[in-house]
Order: structure tokens, then sequence, then C-alpha cells
């Protein structure tokens, strides 16, 4: 038995059936103080600081141009295939640290 993948965009999508518009419409309707949140606890601050991205979280690359100084390429190359890579990781700690400094 074969399955055949089906995935749409925004502009693909099926019309919500009445009954379908009907639930969001009730969903919609109720009050913030009547959603049971008894299974999902508020998270305190100290949990809120400790998040981090899933670990399966994966940022949209973006294909750009940029210069680099030559010897800098050339170090960069000199260690293996995965150049492009290592610029990234270079750019996202820089990234980071400076986040983490301006937010402390």
């Amino acid at each position: 038995m074969s399955t055949k993948t089906v995935s749409y965009t925004l502009d693909t999508l099926p019309p919500l059936t009445e009954k379908q518009r009907q639930h969001l419409d009730a969903l919609a309707s109720r009050q913030d103080d009547q959603t049971d949140l008894a299974d999902m606890p508020e998270m305190t601050d100290a949990q809120l600081a400790e998040m981090r991205p899933a670990a399966h979280y994966r940022p949209i690359k973006q294909q750009i141009t940029a210069r680099v100084d030559s010897d800098v390429l050339a170090w960069l190359k000199s260690q293996g295939k995965g150049y492009q890579s290592r610029i990234n990781a270079i750019l996202r700690r820089e990234m980071l640290e400076q986040r983490q400094g301006k937010a402390g």
C-alpha cells in the first residue's frame, strides 16, 4: 500500500467546513478563564531564563555574497570541508555573545 504525501501552502489550503468554522468560532468566543490550564502550569522566571531553542531547530539559510580577506579564507579552507559552515558558526557565536552582553 502506498501513501501520497499532500502538502499545502496558504494559497492552496482547502476552505474550512461549516463544522470547523463553528468549532473555531466557539473557541474564539470563550473567556480566558474558561480554559482549563491544569495540565499546563505557568513557567517560573528561572525556567524561562534557561530556555534554549529546540535541538532540532534549524534556522533558514540565506545565500549571500561576502568579501573576506584572502588569508582568512585560506585559513578557513585549510581546516577541511565545511568552511562556509565554520563562517556561520563563528558569526553565530559572536552574535550570541553580543546578545548576552546586552541582556546582562
